[in-house]
């Protein structure tokens, strides 16, 4: 089933409480940790079988989805879309497509555009593209055709889209067809196997692709001081 293998983005958890800090201030930990570099080369890695496979059709737009609701996927979206974007050859866009949770730009606290329905830059080549763009009432019951006509248009603007989506349900299988398809997030130490394997065979059934899996989560077997003696 793990044809991305098991490349890790370590998202915080949920007792982390991952929208008390700023994305800028994760993202400056992370450079001051010790395992900087693995995490770094694990995102660099998922990157090239996702979307750089030359044997497979090519992958431009793809949604995040997770197996467990309560584990976070917005810097893990985040973090793919901006490696994407610091390529410097394309434009990449970062779209909430989660139609019932906190707006994507509060989770990672990043400043709203005057206009809220529009995309807006957020470095170079990326750009935010908020929930009201596609969902403009957004209240997570009811996604209709005009809406993931919509999405697709979105999508098309860009040469590469990270999708954040809510964990798997109908809703998320709309979306993922409105896309090239679904990634996967399994939780490490808690997402079964056997209900993985059942969400596979939901996915196939209603004909969303699934491109592979990640296991988030995911605590390094060495301990975190030995990293300073390696």
């Amino acid at each position: 089933m793990n044809s991305l293998r098991e490349f890790l983005a370590e998202a915080p958890s949920a007792r982390e409480q991952p929208r008390t800090t700023p994305i800028r201030e994760q993202v400056r930990r992370r450079a001051d940790s010790p395992t900087a570099s693995v995490h770094d080369d694990q995102i660099h890695a998922l990157i090239q079988q996702l979307f750089f496979r030359q044997e497979s059709r090519p992958v431009r737009h793809v949604g995040f989805a997770t197996v467990e609701a309560s584990t976070a996927t917005a810097t893990l979206c985040f973090e793919i879309a901006a490696a994407l974007a610091k390529e410097g050859r394309y434009d990449v866009g970062l779209i909430d497509a989660h139609p019932d949770s906190v707006l994507l730009q509060t989770e990672l606290q990043i400043p709203s555009h005057n206009r809220a329905e529009a995309a807006w830059p957020i470095a170079p080549r990326l750009w935010m593209v908020p929930r009201q763009s596609w969902l403009p009432d957004a209240s997570g019951q009811r996604i209709t055709d005009q809406n993931l006509s919509r999405l697709r248009e979105l999508t098309a603007e860009f040469d590469f889209s990270i999708l954040w989506c809510d964990s798997v349900s109908w809703l998320t299988s709309s979306i993922g067809r409105a896309c090239d398809g679904l990634v996967l997030v399994l939780t490490a130490n808690k997402t079964r196997r056997l209900v993985a394997a059942q969400i596979k065979d939901q996915l196939s059934k209603a004909q969303v692709p699934l491109l592979g899996t990640v296991l988030a989560e995911r605590r390094f077997p060495v301990p975190q001081g030995l990293y300073r003696s390696l």
